[in-house]
């Protein structure tokens, strides 16, 4: 198995280097990555990593579902809630319905089959969904109405409702007895249990990192423990009670963030180094994961579905937008949003011809070749309309977070020690701010005339009884300042 994390990790930094370099999401490599060293062609993937696939890939989503969490703030969910709560159903059911329409005559389905396949075509992929969303949240594009949080939020309650719907026509196929009302009676309940369990937990760890002084990585190690939990809670329960575990692991940064905000983005700064390698873990196995010997079955009357199907979803997506505040280039970039297909059909694509559904193989086929041709495409429409649709902010967020990465600055309560003379500090005080630039950098550099600066106050460990009783410095950094990294040196001892 080692030797396959080595190609995960080697192959799939090369592709993802290469497909930047050409103006293309890195996630599009990895995913063709995946692909090649698969089962399926290369057969370079070592079988005993291909068992543990399944949990690899679920411990790489909880980490990116963690980071959406902790960039979740109760305003901007305020704002977006009731066009979230739409777009997590009605897309879904156009594309059903558009599947249905022509799947029997093109493929040969029952009506019955062509509802299994729609419900798992029916199913947004947050895997691909999420990142982009994040990455947008990160550079403040489409803050002031909430775009990348209402599509972030929507495609996770969207495969709560989908895989509902799918069950519900795979027990009616069997024959059983199938209580409907009572089965999508579960969608409420799995996402407001979904959301208790990850609330009560996301408070007991935010009493714990505040009555306890536990460093960032410690921190980030619990959380993340807690939610692999979570999604193990779902399993275990699942033939009692339906719980959207996913929306819990959400649920647990949001507390956090809301509670204790400077706690929140020191485990969301650990998050995103750790996503580093759970993204290549997440995007190549799901490439691994795709046959497309099964894919290349569907044909073209399989690819004419799959893009029947998208157009109906699309006129959804569109439906459940109006009466938003969002342009027509915005709702045109929560269409495309919609569009990309990964973890749900690799997860579910197979069920049925292991229910014994009589087109299931077809089905399959279709599902795997949804992953091939709408991730992608979705991917690359996600990052090619992001700058050119959303809102810049009249004050864009994202110039303070470029600057602290560019000056590598610790966040309040971390440790950091002074490279000239030895001595331990904490940081207390943090503060963002504006300033004037100097009039011979003023012009095309900084055209407002203004630059990002961040104020941090130190206090000096052992000096006193406690922070803000003692010894304390403050500093200003801005860009035209040296990295922070030059006179100091973040701690990270547990």
């Amino acid at each position: 198995m080692a030797i396959s994390l080595a190609l995960i990790i080697v192959l799939g930094l090369c592709a993802d280097y290469v497909f930047k370099k050409l103006k293309l999401p890195g996630l599009v490599g990895m995913l063709f990555v995946g692909i090649l060293v698969g089962p399926y062609v290369l057969g370079l993937m070592r079988p005993e990593m291909m068992q543990v696939s399944a949990d690899f890939r679920k411990i790489a989503l909880i980490v990116i579902l963690l980071r959406a969490g902790f960039e979740l703030h109760r305003d901007t969910l305020n704002r977006v809630g009731r066009a979230a709560l739409t777009m997590s159903a009605v897309p879904a059911v156009f594309e059903i319905l558009g599947v249905m329409l022509v799947a029997p005559t093109w493929l040969g389905l029952s009506l019955l089959e062509a509802a299994i396949l729609g419900a798992i075509l029916g199913a947004v992929s947050p895997a691909v969904v999420v990142p982009l969303m994040i990455d947008y949240m990160d550079r403040g594009l489409g803050s002031q109405k909430g775009v990348p949080t209402l599509i972030l939020g929507a495609s996770s309650v969207d495969d709560v409702f989908v895989i509902v719907l799918f069950t519900i026509f795979v027990g009616m196929y069997g024959g059983g007895s199938v209580n409907i009302w009572a089965k999508l009676a579960e969608i409420p309940i799995s996402i407001v249990l979904g959301i208790l369990v990850g609330a009560v937990p996301g408070y007991i760890l935010y009493k714990l990192f505040t009555t306890y002084d536990w460093k960032p990585p410690k921190r980030t190690l619990v959380v993340l423990g807690v939610s692999i939990v979570l999604t193990w809670l779902e399993t275990a329960v699942e033939h009692w009670v339906p719980v959207a575990s996913l929306l819990g692991v959400m649920a647990i940064g949001f507390v956090i963030l809301e509670r204790a905000e400077p706690i929140a983005h020191l485990i969301s700064q650990e998050l995103k180094k750790l996503w580093v390698f759970a993204e290549l873990l997440l995007f190549v196995l799901v490439g691994a994961q795709v046959n497309i010997h099964v894919a290349w079955k569907a044909g073209l009357a399989g690819t004419a579905v799959i893009f029947v199907g998208l157009i109906f979803r699309s006129i959804g997506t569109w439906v459940s937008l109006w009466g938003t505040p969002l342009n027509w280039k915005e709702k045109v970039f929560c269409v495309v949003s919609y569009i990309p297909k990964a973890t749900v059909q690799a997860a579910i694509g197979a069920v049925p011809m292991a229910a014994g559904v009589a087109n299931g193989e077809v089905i399959l086929a279709v599902a795997v070749l949804s992953i091939i041709l709408t991730a992608p495409l979705g991917a690359i429409g996600i990052m090619l309309l992001g700058d050119k649709c959303l809102d810049k902010g009249d004050v864009s967020p994202y110039r303070f977070k470029e600057l602290r990465a560019k000056l590598e600055l610790p966040r309040v309560g971390e440790r950091v020690r002074s490279k000239r003379y030895g001595t331990v500090w904490k940081i207390i005080e943090e503060k963002e701010t504006w300033i004037q630039v100097p009039e011979h950098l003023a012009g095309s550099v900084f055209p407002d005339g203004k630059m990002p600066a961040i104020v941090i106050r130190f206090w000096k460990e052992g000096s006193s009884k406690g922070p803000g009783t003692g010894k304390t410095m403050t500093y200003r950094y801005s860009q035209l300042d040296p990295s922070f990294q030059e006179h100091w040196e973040v701690l990270y001892d547990w």
